[in-house]
Order: C-alpha cells, then sequence, then structure tokens
C-alpha cells in the first residue's frame, strides 16, 4: 500500500509528520512490516529525530545553516534564488527516505524519536511524500 501526504512548510526546519504517516499504518490495518516515508523533493529531507526538545531541532537548524550557507557566491545553480543549490546540498547530506519497522500496528519509533520533513528552503512550500507500507 502506498499513499500520498501533503505537508505545507514554514519554511526552513524540521516539520513533525509522525502522526500523518502513523496515520497511513493505520490505514493499512498492518501489524508488522515496513513502513518507508520518501519525499519527492530535491531541496527537502526525511529524518528520524528527537521530538521533545525543540531546542535540539533549532540547532540542528542553525548546523546545518552554517555548514552549507545561503548565497555562497561559489554556487551557480541560483534559478530560484540564494537558498536554490544550498538546499539541494542539505538534501543530499541527510536522506530523502527512510525505513521504519511496524510493530503491532504501530510505528517502531524509541521514546523519543518522531518522523520531520526537514525543509531546506527559505519559504513555505507544499511538499508530497510517500508512504509504502510493506
Amino acid at each position: 500500500m502506498v499513499r500520498r501526504i501533503t505537508v505545507e512548510t514554514r519554511g526552513k526546519g524540521l516539520h513533525d509528520i509522525t502522526d500523518q504517516v502513523q496515520a497511513v499504518v493505520d490505514l493499512a490495518a498492518t501489524t508488522e512490516g515496513l513502513c518507508t516515508v520518501f519525499v519527492q523533493h530535491t531541496s527537502a529531507s526525511i529524518v528520524i529525530q528527537e521530538n521533545t526538545d525543540p531546542a535540539v531541532r533549532r540547532d540542528l537548524e542553525s548546523w546545518m545553516s552554517r555548514l552549507v550557507r545561503d548565497g555562497d557566491p561559489l554556487f551557480t545553480h541560483t534559478d530560484e534564488g540564494p537558498d536554490d543549490m544550498p538546499s539541494h546540498i542539505r538534501s543530499v547530506l541527510t536522506a530523502t527516505s527512510v525505513g521504519i519497522p511496524v510493530v503491532a500496528g504501530r510505528l517502531g519509533l524509541g521514546t523519543w524519536q518522531a518522523v520531520y520533513l526537514w525543509e531546506h528552503r527559505n519559504g513555505a512550500r507544499s511538499r508530497s511524500v510517500l508512504v509504502s507500507i510493506s
């Protein structure tokens, strides 16, 4: 079973999509298997990260912004602005998909884990994410 979910982002940062992904697992009525989450964009990522302290997400974003700076004069791919090429690099450094075991009908995440779409662009975007249950 594969379902598409849409994630409306507010710009750069980690957006929690755990509940949306779990809803697809619930719909599949699968007690055990594998849930694959895949973002259909080259300027966003899917990551599993801490779900309790928002400082973790802020620190990750700050670190990534220092590592790959918007407007770096080395970049020639700037068709959509100074965050265009940096967003592609950030997605390469992270991941476009994750696999999560399904155990007893629930995502097999640890206590402090959540699934996030990491938006690498400055402006708000509508992102398509495929969730596959096997």
